[in-house]
């Protein structure tokens, strides 16, 4: 029996002036609430109840301890009950982390719809596109893509599948070739991800086999938006989000190549991470379910629209 127990027991020995009856409050057999004063009595070095056959009484130790008894009990129930509350009703500061480039264009209707839902909770956004370790930079879920997790403990679930385009710009095609099979892309320059992120080769399906190419690059970096800035630049090819360079495609200043020839592993994951399965606070509950919805109802209406 700790230290909150037995405190409970007097308050309870107190309030019902018996010890028989705090023992039935508490389920517990006499004996058992007797042991646990005379513990306290030990602890506090004083006598606390003066005991007949009829009645229990307090000494003046036992009054003055009373009242700091309930005061400190009251105020760590009412602790308990705030923690509580907060994994059952969605409140307090949520701190996310997602990547800057995948997550941006669909992460503001996201948290806009959150919001609406859970108008407790505050969001502490940061965009990223480093690695991260959610329990020592302090987040409580990440919008992350599978390289940005360096923690195995992490726990993830797929929320979508971002397809990945090659693309270029009319103007570099005009001032190289036009290449018509993924060999042709040997002679041919890149603006990829960094080695460190991504391997520098593409794998094509061609027919029952698989191509590698290797990819040559003067520029490289992590940041989608930064890669093809450049390809519009004229510096070579991107292996780029659809979604990022869709509007692009429609106004004719990029095109895309070998779309006849898929791109082996030619999606990005986007996860939600994080810590654990187990007591997890509402608000985080709260965004994995919505988070979950809110990429299944996409989805299907982009399907829907295909």
């Amino acid at each position: 029996m700790d230290y909150i127990d037995t405190l409970r027991i007097f308050r309870s020995v107190v309030e019902a002036r018996s010890f028989t009856r705090a023992a039935d409050m508490h389920g517990l057999a006499t004996p058992v609430v007797s042991r646990a004063i005379a513990r306290l009595e030990k602890r506090l070095g004083s006598r606390l109840f003066h005991r007949t056959t009829r009645a229990v009484s307090l000494t003046e130790a036992a009054e003055r301890f009373y009242d700091g008894c309930c005061r400190v009990l009251d105020d760590l129930d009412a602790l308990e009950a705030g923690a509580t509350e907060q994994t059952r009703e969605p409140s307090g500061v949520l701190r996310l982390v997602a990547h800057t480039t995948a997550a941006v264009n669909r992460l503001v209707p996201l948290i806009a719809s959150f919001k609406r839902a859970y108008p407790k909770v505050t969001l502490d956004v940061t965009l990223t596109e480093r690695p991260v370790d959610l329990v020592a930079d302090g987040f409580d879920l990440g919008l992350v893509l599978p390289f940005m997790l360096n923690n195995d403990g992490t726990v993830t679930k797929l929320l979508d599948r971002i397809p990945l385009a090659l693309a270029t710009t009319p103007a570099y095609l005009a001032a190289t070739s036009t290449p018509l099979h993924p060999d042709d892309l040997e002679s041919h320059v890149f603006v990829p991800m960094p080695p460190s992120l991504r391997k520098p080769s593409l794998t094509f399906r061609v027919g029952d086999d698989d191509v590698t190419v290797r990819m040559r690059y003067d520029v490289a970096s992590n940041n989608p938006d930064f890669n093809c800035a450049m390809v519009l630049e004229g510096f070579g090819i991107g292996i780029l989000p659809l979604p990022l360079v869709q509007r692009e495609l429609e106004t004719g200043r990029l095109v895309t190549l070998l779309d006849e020839f898929p791109i082996i592993d030619g999606q990005i994951e986007l996860r939600i991470a994080y810590a654990s399965r187990t007591l997890l606070p509402a608000k985080v509950r709260a965004f994995i379910d919505h988070a979950t919805e809110f990429f299944g109802d996409a989805t299907q209406v982009a399907q829907k629209g295909n």
